[in-house]
């Protein structure tokens, strides 16, 4: 499977996501200026919300739409009010898309309903994001999958149910381009809820690809993720913390997403392969190892025995399984204190 040109597999290099949100804070220069931000530290695709606060809920002052905010970030506040905010106007994506080509940074979105569907299909998005929140809304899922674009699955929210159903409806669809991500659908996400063990077992699970979109703060989880299996990692990325906004809490600036990409980078590096076969730079340190020597001057025909024969470091000499084997033979030369042994020298 690739997303633009990146190939979402075992052995390319995990696909990283600078996620803006609300982070351009109402100002498309400063959405501009953060995709330009997002490609300087090491992103490989930024991703874009497409709906507007009325395509997500209804101006509504009543407790259901002030309640459910409560003991988040948010709170105070109401649904419509938030999501008024933190929209990314319609008319900015086609500069949007046009900036991130421009800096060779693939563009995608997160519809939030059809409409948001039909009106991103104009740019020919590599891909589709379902938001953790929208995981339950089959009609949704089932008609983003229909275009055939491949389909990234936020998991924050869900019940096992709810991911079984999910991937059936992009499946019912005949849609099996499916990455699943890993998800705590907390604000920030405390560390020791990120349960990253789940991403193999969704790779286990589903038969798809898997990653993590992570809203712990720092940089732990998406390397331990990696190390997991994830192959793709996406974090919310702010030009500048100072400019606050909803999401800037638990956004990762341009040092602190350069320094992650780092960190994953070598993180992909130091698990490899599976693999048993030596490097040149370790053949060339098994010197170090132990192997037979002489370590009392022998003379020819006595007795080999441990004491005049022992298995020490370095490994120029005969391997140590075979210590019990040659004791109570006799040296056919005479042998030096520190000569490493070799069968030629027994009889």
């Amino acid at each position: 499977m690739n997303i633009g040109n990146k190939s979402i597999s075992k052995s390319a290099a995990v696909f990283i996501i600078a996620e803006l949100s609300a982070n351009h804070n109402g100002n498309i220069e400063t959405a501009i200026q953060t995709i330009k931000a997002a490609k300087r530290a090491g992103a490989d695709a930024i991703k874009l919300q497409t709906y507007t606060p009325d395509t997500l809920t209804i101006d509504c002052q009543n407790e259901y739409f002030t309640d459910v905010l409560k003991g988040s970030i948010w709170e105070g506040r109401t649904l419509y009010d938030l999501y008024k905010e933190a929209y990314t106007p319609w008319e900015w994506h086609e500069e949007l898309f046009r900036v991130a080509k421009e800096e060779g940074l693939i563009c995608f979105s997160t519809p939030f309903d059809k409409t948001a569907v039909d009106f991103l299909e104009q740019f020919n998005p590599p891909a589709y994001k379902i938001a953790s929140f929208e995981i339950r809304d089959i009609p949704l899922i089932e008609y983003a999958a229909s275009k055939g674009r491949p389909m990234i699955i936020s998991t924050g929210i869900a019940e096992l149910g709810d991911i079984e159903l999910a991937v059936k409806t992009c499946r019912d669809a005949g849609n099996n381009n499916i990455i699943l991500l890993k998800c705590t659908s907390s604000y920030p996400a405390p560390i020791e809820e990120a349960n990253l063990s789940t991403i193999p077992d969704l790779k286990k699970r589903f038969g798809v690809e898997v990653g993590l979109s992570d809203h712990t703060l720092g940089i732990v989880a998406p390397v331990v993720a990696v190390t997991l299996g994830a192959r793709v990692i996406e974090k919310h990325f702010i030009l500048d913390k100072s400019i606050g906004g909803p999401d800037a809490s638990f956004s990762l600036d341009e040092k602190e997403f350069t320094e992650m990409v780092t960190a994953v980078r070598q993180a992909e590096k130091a698990v490899g392969k599976e693999t048993y076969e030596l490097t040149e730079n370790v053949k060339a340190s098994r010197k170090f190892s132990r192997s037979l020597f002489v370590v009392k001057d022998i003379k020819a025909g006595e007795v080999i025995t441990e004491e005049n024969v022992r298995s020490i470091r370095p490994g120029y000499g005969l391997h140590p399984k075979y210590l019990s084997q040659i004791l109570g033979k006799r040296a056919l030369v005479h042998l030096e204190r520190g000569t490493p042994l070799r069968i030629e020298h027994l009889k």
